[in-house]
């Protein structure tokens, strides 16, 4: 039995659940993993999830670091699947919970991360989270192994949410505060590159234009107060070309 054959087959009895006939292998593999609490799963499991993960990811094309130009110093744009890139260190924008998407096959950028990289991650974040009953996620990281995603690390952010049409006081700082938290995530474990996902820009409403000025302006700050920083490639992941110029004019302008 193929390990993709033998996950799906797994999570079927372990979730006692049913699935469309119209899914793909890919996809229905992918629902599972969205639906699982990784209590009890056992080493088998695991070992079969990563040869199926790596067999995907075998298919795609990495996007190494090499292949960017940077905008202008130390920093870098991609457009593309956060997923695919290969650095030290790329940021999920996390839910409230910290334990990704539940939602199956969502499009967020949190269900996709945990999609490819392995319920592993899902476990270690909740070994880390019961071990830390006060922690309060709202512009805080915790980090975790890429797994079996091309970046060696996971950094988890979860970004405030705007509820009226503008970010209040509260909401800047709290955005602020995600990118300078994973910039120190990052630099504890000597990472030399991070990739930034548009953090809150989503579901959680924050604006494009002056998310963009308010993360560029964070990481910048850092740097500046950081000279012996080992992070030396900064990259803003944008999913589409929508907000390209708004990233290009607020790194040009700093």
């Amino acid at each position: 039995m193929k390990s993709i054959d033998f996950c799906i087959q797994y999570l079927l009895d372990y979730n006692n659940a049913e699935l469309p006939d119209d899914l793909s292998k890919e996809k229905a593999l992918r629902t599972l993993m969205n639906i699982t609490t990784p209590d009890n799963l056992d080493s088998v499991f695991y070992k079969e999830q990563d040869k199926a993960l790596q067999e995907i990811l075998s298919k795609k094309k990495i996007v190494e670091l090499s292949d960017l130009k940077p905008v202008k110093g130390k920093y870098y744009i991609y457009v593309g699947d956060i997923t695919l890139i290969k650095a030290d260190a790329i940021v999920n924008s996390a839910n409230k919970e910290m334990l990704g998407c539940f939602i199956p096959l969502h499009s967020c950028v949190d269900n996709a991360i945990h999609s490819y990289a392995g319920l592993e991650v899902r476990r270690d974040l909740m070994k880390m989270l019961s071990e830390n009953p006060s922690y309060q996620p709202v512009g805080h990281a915790l980090i975790t192994k890429g797994y079996n995603l091309p970046s060696r690390y996971i950094i988890h952010t979860v970004g405030p949410t705007v509820f009226g049409r503008n970010p209040t006081e509260e909401n800047i700082n709290e955005l602020r505060n995600c990118y300078l938290a994973c910039m120190d995530a990052a630099e504890k474990v000597h990472a030399g590159s991070i990739v930034f996902c548009s953090i809150s820009t989503g579901v959680y409403r924050f604006p494009k234009k002056e998310s963009a000025h308010i993360a560029i302006k964070a990481v910048d700050d850092y740097l500046k107060e950081h000279p012996e920083s080992t992070i030396n490639k900064v990259v803003f992941n944008l999913f589409n070309e929508n907000a390209l110029d708004i990233y290009k004019r607020a790194i040009e302008e700093i």
